[in-house]
């Protein structure tokens, strides 16, 4: 069994933001391949969560949510559920700004805790499941949780060890919270636009 694994959700319907922003171009590539990168650095390898008909030509692994139009849980119990390792990073596609050395935080604090998740706190305290390391053991609870009707990301964690990584334990990678930093609308994205990759550090 490998130590880690690495997956990016590709996002639902992006709604807010018109159209698919998995491919939206960021610097000549597509920004669910920045975070790929990142995640792939720490994780050793980066599988795409979402259509593999829509997303399998990006050079990437690619796999189905498990149920379409579940929101975000769909997604993370598949790549719970595909996971050969200890943890998976799962981290959304919107997050261009994320930083490797934080995902390798995660996987560094799970891995000394022993914690069956490690979910980072935001600096205004909110909870950041879809940038966070879980055992691949909590699939079936979280697909139990997705047919029983529950669509938020944190909706299987119920019972589960769960190590919140606070702001004071990341500042050394990332001290302003930068990696957190969604793209939900034209508006974020064009923000996005002209700065430079993540470090890879």
């Amino acid at each position: 069994m490998d130590p880690r694994a690495g997956y990016v959700l590709t996002g639902g319907r992006s709604s807010r933001f018109g159209s698919d922003k998995a491919l939206a171009d960021l610097d000549g590539r597509p920004m669910v391949l920045h975070v790929a990168d990142s995640v792939r650095e720490a994780a050793g390898s980066a599988t795409l969560v979402g259509a593999p008909e829509r997303y399998g030509s990006l050079g990437l692994p690619a796999i189905p949510d498990l149920e379409q139009g579940a929101g975000p849980l769909a997604g993370l119990t598949a790549a719970l559920a595909h996971a050969k390792a200890r943890y998976a990073l799962v981290v959304a596609c919107d997050m261009p700004a994320v930083r490797p050395a934080f995902l390798n935080l995660l996987f560094e604090t799970a891995e000394a805790t022993g914690a069956d998740a490690v979910i980072p706190l935001q600096p205004d305290g909110r909870r950041q499941p879809l940038c966070a390391v879980y055992s691949p053991s909590l699939a079936a609870r979280f697909s139990r949780v997705l047919y029983e009707g529950a669509r938020r990301a944190d909706g299987g964690l119920a019972g589960a060890e769960v190590h919140w990584l606070e702001p004071a334990a990341y500042a050394p990678v990332d001290p302003d919270g930068r990696g957190f930093s969604n793209v939900n609308t034209q508006s974020d994205f064009e923000r996005s636009l002209g700065q430079s990759s993540p470090q890879r550090s």
